[in-house]
């Protein structure tokens, strides 16, 4: 398989702080890969370098062979960070905000089209907001503000989407309703690559796994990754040392 990610070597600092240490990462297409790792392990750092937002110190990002800016210039690339930077009380709908998705393909003028109507129409009855389409999007619970900013990634129709802690503070509805999108996608063709601290429902989002401290310490299986043995290398923790107290 090809891949639709390929980090080689990526070394990021923020002053005398080392963020990520000689990352090298291979996200192959039509696969949702999980990326786990503790706070402050570097995962929002690596997705920054992946889509362009910070330039590595040392190393190179490709996305399906393009620069990263490159890529996100002609929408190859979707991006859902972790926290979004939202006056949750302007008045925007919700369906503004997945509109929002479709810019970087409606030219200079923003002009919304027919074809821009019928994306965010889709993307909206995928995460299950139609109902909620026109509802100021500081109205929406913490769950169906996640999924509107998904539908937003959705919307953009990028062939490699990156969410960064999709699950964090979501009710188990929106949780349910991300991790089946992310596979239907995946099913479709499109490369997910999503941090998150939820182990357990890893096996049911992903195809493959990536543990990061600082640098990459294990890709491959899930069910490997999930080895006490393995996690240890990520966490730092006496896992095994812990089982054998049980």
């Amino acid at each position: 398989m090809s891949a639709a990610i390929a980090a080689e070597g990526v070394t990021v600092r923020y002053g005398d702080v080392l963020a990520l240490d000689d990352v090298s990462l291979s996200v192959a297409e039509g696969r949702v890969t999980g990326l786990i790792g503790m706070n402050g392990a570097g995962k929002s750092t690596l997705f920054k370098a992946i889509t362009g937002m910070i330039r590595p110190s040392r190393g190179s990002v490709r996305i399906g062979g393009t620069a990263p800016a490159d890529a996100r210039k002609r929408g190859l690339l979707g991006y859902v960070p972790q926290s979004e930077d939202v006056d949750w009380a302007f008045p925007v709908s919700v369906r503004d905000v997945v509109m929002m998705g479709r810019y970087g393909r409606q030219g200079p003028s923003r002009r919304v089209r027919a074809e821009d109507r019928a994306a965010v129409d889709e993307a909206l009855d995928r995460v299950e907001l139609t109902d909620l389409a026109d509802r100021q999007i500081g109205r929406l619970s913490g769950g169906q503000r996640k999924r509107a900013f998904v539908a937003r990634g959705i919307a953009q129709d990028a062939g490699v989407l990156l969410l960064d802690e999709p699950f964090a503070g979501v009710d188990k509805r929106s949780e349910a309703t991300i991790v089946r999108l992310l596979r239907e996608l995946a099913a479709g063709g499109r490369t997910v690559l999503v941090s998150t601290h939820d182990l357990h429902a890893l096996p049911a989002l992903a195809d493959d796994a990536v543990l990061l401290q600082h640098r990459i310490v294990f890709q491959g299986a899930v069910a490997e990754a999930l080895r006490p043995e393995t996690l240890a290398l990520a966490f730092g923790l006496d896992v095994l040392g812990r089982e054998g107290e049980a």
